[in-house]
């Protein structure tokens, strides 16, 4: 009897073993063959061998609490996520692409090439070791001078130059560019024209408004939408848990829960579904133009390499014209460096997006939200410029203008300095401040 359970401990511990150390690369192991296993996709499927582990070794794992699955389908912003857990989340992120349909502009025939005169920055390296970061890019005087990505032994081997990469919230900033293309297009008039043309958002508080109240997320539609909608998302009442407006498209939510809705006094209310409401409208003033923007703003202009997208709801689940465009957007690390040096030419040589760029700039408001933490990267700006943060602290009275996302994504423009700091991260647990805002703040 002793030597049975000794040899089910020895099989536990080898078990255990095989989970913790990484997988054979050699092996190659097919992730698909572990879709439908949700809790362990694709993280523990394999073992040092190659071999896909069964289920009941995973759920020995599972009890090993290897991994910290979270109710949500992110990392919450004040968890203490383990290697492990930060690995798992990685790998999901990645893949969540694929769920989706996509606005999409494919790579330059002639990508713009960088020229790097680069310095070592050892608190950089440390963060890089310790923390959740994946990249960190510093641009000044025309060129990279701090190129950091995870290496090997950290994310390495799940992350490189070509991984496209989710903005989170960044992509905001994104709809708010190519707005700027559909007005310099002709697509839109200006910042002041009101949205009182599309049937979509008709009797509901949205109509009739100008597109600058919606840039600066201003609407005063704060009485039905927080970060999500304020409805159970089945009666469609306002009180209860909140629902992600990216779940269904926006003909759903506007003949539904914003039917008859009234707006309410404009002030500063961030919200997840007015950017979709935007690039949504953005589609419909292009009368079939909207591929001829994104090329404009992301493969003309920017110049990126690979391929760049919007997702869209679920594929077959909406038509374009119901409105399934969302402001989540994809790109590898030194694509997004290469679309915020775009925007920063544009303001520097006082193009027609420039121009749209310091006029949403001109136009801020003020966030007045005290709610958020002073030393985070939104709690440190205080103003709101057409989906960019903008007047940091410290740092207000030149144009900075900032892109942040869920998770630790984050791109700053100093447009003045020719300075951008581009991050991104599985989970915000690194040194923001210090690696972001001083280094923008402080510069040479």
């Amino acid at each position: 009897m002793k030597k049975a359970i000794l040899v089910l401990i020895a099989g536990l511990v080898l078990i255990y073993f095989v989970a913790l150390v990484p997988n054979n690369a050699e092996a190659k192991p097919d992730w698909s063959k572990c879709d439908q296993d949700e809790d362990y996709k694709p993280l523990y499927c394999y073992g040092n061998d190659g071999k896909l582990l069964s289920k009941n070794e995973r759920k020995i794992i599972k009890k090993e609490k290897l991994v910290t699955i979270y109710k949500r389908s992110s990392i919450p912003e004040k968890a203490n996520p383990n290697y492990k857990t930060l690995v798992h989340y990685l790998l999901k992120y990645k893949n969540d692409e694929n769920k989706f349909g996509r606005y999409e502009a494919k790579g330059s025939k002639n990508p713009y090439q960088f020229k790097s005169d680069l310095r070592e920055d050892k608190y950089i390296k440390k963060q890089m070791q310790k923390t959740a970061l994946l990249s960190y890019l510093l641009f000044e005087d025309g060129k990279i001078v701090i190129d950091e990505i995870s290496p090997e032994d950290r994310f390495g081997k799940y992350f490189n130059n070509e991984t496209r990469w989710t903005s989170a919230s960044m992509g905001k900033s994104l709809v708010s560019y190519i707005t700027g293309h559909a007005i310099c297009g002709g697509y839109i008039d200006s910042v002041d024209s009101r949205l009182d043309d599309w049937p979509l958002i008709k009797n509901t508080l949205y109509e009739g408004q100008k597109l600058i109240n919606l840039l600066n997320m201003s609407a005063g539609d704060q009485k039905y939408s927080g970060y999500d909608l304020k409805t159970t998302g089945i009666t469609f009442s306002r009180k209860g848990k909140q629902t992600n407006p990216n779940n269904a498209p926006l003909k759903h939510h506007m003949e539904g829960f914003f039917k008859n809705s009234k707006k309410s006094k404009s002030k500063y209310n961030y919200s997840n579904i007015v950017p979709n409401i935007i690039i949504n409208y953005v589609w419909f003033k292009s009368k079939g133009d909207f591929q001829k923007i994104l090329d404009e703003a992301f493969k003309e202009k920017a110049k990126i390499k690979n391929t760049v997208f919007f997702l869209k709801i679920n594929p077959g689940f909406a038509k374009d014209e119901d409105g399934p465009g969302r402001y989540s957007f994809r790109a590898d690390r030194y694509d997004y460096l290469r679309i915020a040096k775009a925007i920063m030419n544009d303001w520097q040589n006082d193009t027609c997006v420039g121009k749209y760029l310091k006029t949403i700039y001109e136009r801020r408001i003020n966030k007045n939200a005290k709610h958020l933490n002073p030393n985070s990267s939104n709690g440190m700006a205080k103003g709101y410029a057409g989906f960019f943060h903008a007047n940091y602290s410290g740092i207000k009275k030149r144009p900075v203008m900032g892109m942040a996302g869920y998770g630790g994504q984050f791109i700053l423009i100093d447009f003045e300095r020719g300075r951008i700091v581009a991050i991104l991260a599985i989970h915000n647990n690194y040194n923001w401040k210090k690696i972001a805002h001083s280094v923008i703040k402080k510069g040479k």
